[in-house]
């Protein structure tokens, strides 16, 4: 069991690293403005990982350093990204969100 715990911990630590980077932080700021109750958690970081993943792939074209990339679904790396994003979005904007109910609250 102890085992499992510092996976699903390690698999945590690893998500808000992928996000903890300007990108990530602006999306997840954004969400978290966005965000009006609890319960919306889950469809706000599914909706900021889809913004994050639109925003890889067109970087590269509105920097006119790369032409579009569609990302690669039926690699199996990507869907370990898009969980580690997942994850990292629900940390970041939940610590978001209760620093913002704070504030407003106080």
């Amino acid at each position: 069991m102890p085992e499992f715990v510092q996976d699903v911990l390690t698999f945590a630590r690893e998500g808000f690293a992928e996000v903890n980077a300007v990108q990530g932080l602006v999306i997840a700021v954004i969400a978290a403005l966005a965000l009006s109750n609890w319960s919306r958690l889950f469809v706000v970081a599914v909706t900021a990982v889809l913004a994050h993943i639109g925003l890889d792939a067109l970087v590269p074209v509105l920097a006119e350093i790369g032409p579009f990339r569609i990302p690669e679904v039926l690699e199996p790396w990507f869907w370990r990204y898009v969980g580690l994003l997942f994850v990292g979005y629900l940390i970041a904007v939940g610590i978001l969100f209760a620093v913002k109910r704070v504030v407003i609250k106080g």
